[in-house]
């Protein structure tokens, strides 16, 4: 349940300015989410957002700068925790994760600006990894492999 409703949160913060955490807790609450003032905190430090004045002048959230390396404690953890398998196929490696944590991922590999990766599609589940070059898939699947374990 807390990958997805992070999920959540991910969507509506990319979708939408929201500055207050009552804001994106009322909105959760109307997605079906029980959450609470607590959990609302807890998510935000776990997703590590940050408010920044938008171009009205309000604040909102969003995802902060996160370390921008292969092994960050942020994107080891979601795979640990989320991640069930990796394919690779041709320039593209397809991640497979529990149901509703495939878009919080995807956003953290995306959050990494590795160079050979292009860029990654996420639906519920799944996530496509676009390698810049075939000969630079095997090495990004061993670091997602690694980033499993």
């Amino acid at each position: 349940m807390r990958y997805s409703r992070q999920n959540k949160i991910l969507e509506l913060i990319n979708t939408m300015d929201i500055g207050t955490q009552e804001k994106l807790a009322s909105l959760l609450r109307e997605s079906g989410f029980l959450v609470t003032q607590a959990t609302i905190s807890r998510d935000i430090k776990d997703l590590q957002l940050i408010k920044i004045l938008s171009g009205d002048g309000k604040y909102k959230y969003v995802v902060g700068n996160t370390e921008k390396i292969p092994l960050s404690a942020r994107l080891s953890r979601i795979f640990k925790e989320t991640i069930k398998s990796v394919t690779p196929t041709q320039g593209i490696i397809i991640l497979k994760t529990l149901p509703g944590c495939a878009k919080a991922a995807g956003e953290a590999i995306d959050s990494l600006d590795f160079s050979y990766i292009i860029g990654s599609i996420a639906g519920d589940n799944t996530i496509a990894v676009f390698v810049d070059d075939q000969d630079h898939v095997d090495y990004v699947v061993d670091i997602f492999t690694k980033m499993m374990s």
